[in-house]
C-alpha cells in the first residue's frame, strides 16, 4: 500500500492533557474568564490564579463552586468530577460562608432573616459547608430557633403568618439537611425540641412545607435512636399520623408510612403486636387502599417502597405462629381443634355435652375429624407439628369458621359428601393454602432496601 504522507506545513490535533480541564469562571459583574485547569496543581493555587487575574486579595477567602443548581463546592475530593465546558463560580469560602450565614440568621430584621434562612437552607445541601457551619455549632442554634420559635413570633404570626411559616419551613429544610450529612448524632437533642416537632404534624397539617419536614425528622429521630425512638412514641400517635394519609399529596403520605414504619421497626417484639392491632382498629388497611393504591395518580417508587416495608413487618409479625409447632398435649390448642369440630357438627350444643360412652364419642370425633379433611383422623393435632405453616394455619381455619361460619359449614358438608377422588379436604387443603401464602408473601424474611 501507498503511503501518505502529511503535508510540512499541515498541523494534526492532538487531543488536550487528561490532567487539563477547559472550564469558565465566573465573578459577579465581571465578564467570565475562559481558563484551563491543571489537576496536578493544588487547588489553592489555581483560586489564586482566578483571584489575581480581577485583582482580588486574600484569595484564601475565596472558593470555587459549581455554577449549576447544585452550588457544591469543588474541593480537593471532588476536583476530578469537574468536566470539560463546565462553568464554576468564583465565591466566598465554605468558612466565610457558613461565619456570615451564622451571623445573618440571627438578624433583628424579619426580611434579612428569612433570606438568611433560605440560602442556609440551600447551602446546607453541600457536606463542605454543612461541615463548617456545623462547626460553628449551627445545629444548636437551629435547634434553639425552633423550640423559641412558636412563643418568639406569637406577635408575628398573627401579623405575618406566611412570613412566619416560611421561616420556619426554612429552618426544618436547613436542618433536615445538614443532619442528613451523618456529621452529627441524633442523641443529642431535648424533648423540647422532640414536643416541638410533633407538635408541627397537627399545628402545621395544612402548611405541606412544614408538615413533610416535620415527618422526615420524626423518621430520622426513631431510626437513629433507640432514646429518641422512646420519646417520640411517647410524642406522636397513630392517630395523629392517620389523617395524613387521606389528603391528597402523595409525598405527606409517603412520609406518613414512613414515620409509621419506623415506630414499627423499633418497637419492642411485645409491642409490635399491640401496634399492628392499633392499626387494624384505625383501618390502617382500607385508608392505604382508598387513598393511596386507588388514587387517581401513579404511585412513585418511594411510596411503593414504603408499602413494601409496611407490608414486610407486618407479615413478619405472623412468623412466631408459623413456626410454632402444635404440642398434643396442650389442652387449649386441644380446644381449638375441638372448637372447629362443635362449629361444623354441632353448632347448636355445648362442645362437652356429648352423650354416650367414651368409646362412641371417640368414634364420633374420628369420623368427623375425617370430614374436617385432617389426616390423622385419631390424633389431629399431629397435623399440625410441621413448620411451617406451624399453628398459623390453625389460626387460620378458626378464624374462617368463627368469621365465615356459613361459608365454613357448606364447605365441610359438600366435602364430606364427595367420593375420595374428588375431595377436596378442608383441613389438609388449610394447612397447605397457609403453607403456600407464607411463602408467597415471604413471611419472616428480612426487609431489603431497594424492594
Amino acid at each position: 500500500c501507498p503511503v501518505v504522507l502529511a503535508p510540512k506545513n499541515s498541523s494534526v490535533a492532538m487531543p488536550p492533557p487528561a490532567d487539563i480541564v477547559k472550564v469558565a469562571i465566573e465573578w459577579p459583574g465581571a465578564f467570565p474568564k475562559l481558563m484551563e485547569i491543571d489537576q496536578k496543581k493544588p487547588l489553592s493555587s489555581i483560586i489564586k490564579e482566578v483571584c489575581d487575574g480581577w485583582s482580588l486579595a486574600n484569595h484564601d477567602q475565596f472558593a470555587l463552586q459549581h455554577a449549576d443548581s447544585s452550588n457544591f463546592y469543588i474541593t480537593e475530593k471532588n476536583r476530578n468530577e469537574i468536566k470539560n465546558g463546565a462553568i464554576l463560580r468564583l465565591t466566598t469560602s465554605p468558612a466565610q460562608n457558613a461565619q456570615q450565614l451564622h451571623e445573618r440568621i440571627q438578624s433583628s430584621s424579619m426580611d434579612a432573616k428569612l433570606e438568611a434562612l433560605k440560602d442556609l437552607a440551600n447551602y446546607s445541601r453541600d457536606v463542605t459547608f454543612a461541615q463548617e457551619f456545623i462547626n460553628l455549632d449551627g445545629i444548636s442554634l437551629l435547634t434553639q430557633m425552633v423550640e423559641s420559635g412558636t412563643e418568639r413570633y406569637q406577635k408575628l404570626q398573627k401579623i405575618m403568618k406566611p412570613c412566619f411559616g416560611d421561616m420556619l419551613s426554612f429552618t426544618l429544610t436547613a436542618f433536615v439537611e445538614l443532619m442528613d450529612h451523618g456529621i452529627v448524632s441524633w442523641d443529642t437533642f431535648s424533648v423540647a425540641f422532640i414536643k416541638k416537632i410533633a407538635s408541627y404534624v397537627n399545628k402545621f397539617a395544612s402548611d405541606i412545607s412544614i408538615l413533610q419536614r416535620s415527618l422526615a425528622i420524626l423518621e430520622s429521630m426513631v431510626l437513629n435512636s433507640h432514646d429518641l425512638y422512646q420519646k417520640v412514641a411517647q410524642e406522636i400517635t397513630i392517630g395523629q399520623l392517620i389523617p395524613h394519609l387521606q389528603g391528597t399529596d402523595q409525598e405527606i403520605q409517603t412520609y406518613t408510612i414512613a414515620v409509621i414504619n419506623a415506630l414499627f421497626l423499633k418497637a419492642p417484639d411485645d409491642k409490635r403486636q399491640e401496634m399492628a392491632n392499633i392499626l387494624a382498629q384505625k383501618q390502617l388497611r382500607s385508608i392505604i387502599l382508598t387513598h393511596v393504591i386507588r388514587a387517581q395518580r401513579a404511585i412513585n417508587n418511594e411510596m411503593a417502597h414504603q408499602l413494601y416495608v409496611l407490608q414486610v413487618l407486618t407479615f413478619n409479625l405472623l412468623e412466631d405462629r408459623m413456626m410454632t409447632k402444635m404440642d398434643p398435649q396442650d389442652q387449649a390448642q386441644r380446644d381449638i381443634i375441638f372448637e372447629l369440630r362443635r362449629i361444623a357438627f354441632d353448632a347448636e350444643s355445648e362442645p362437652n355435652n356429648s352423650s354416650g360412652s367414651i368409646e362412641k364419642r371417640k368414634s364420633m370425633y374420628t369420623r368427623d375429624y375425617k370430614k374436617l379433611g385432617f389426616i390423622n383422623h385419631v390424633n389431629p393435632a399431629m397435623d399440625f407439628t410441621q413448620t411451617p405453616p406451624g399453628m398459623l394455619a390453625l389460626d387460620n381455619m378458626l378464624y374462617f369458621a368463627k368469621h365465615h361460619q356459613d361459608a365454613y359449614i357448606r364447605i365441610v358438608l359438600e366435602n364430606s359428601s364427595r367420593e375420595d377422588k374428588h375431595e377436596c379436604p378442608f383441613g389438609r387443603s388449610s394447612i397447605e393454602l397457609t403453607k403456600m401464602l407464607c411463602e408467597i408473601l415471604k413471611v419472616g424474611e428480612l426487609r431489603k432496601l431497594t424492594c
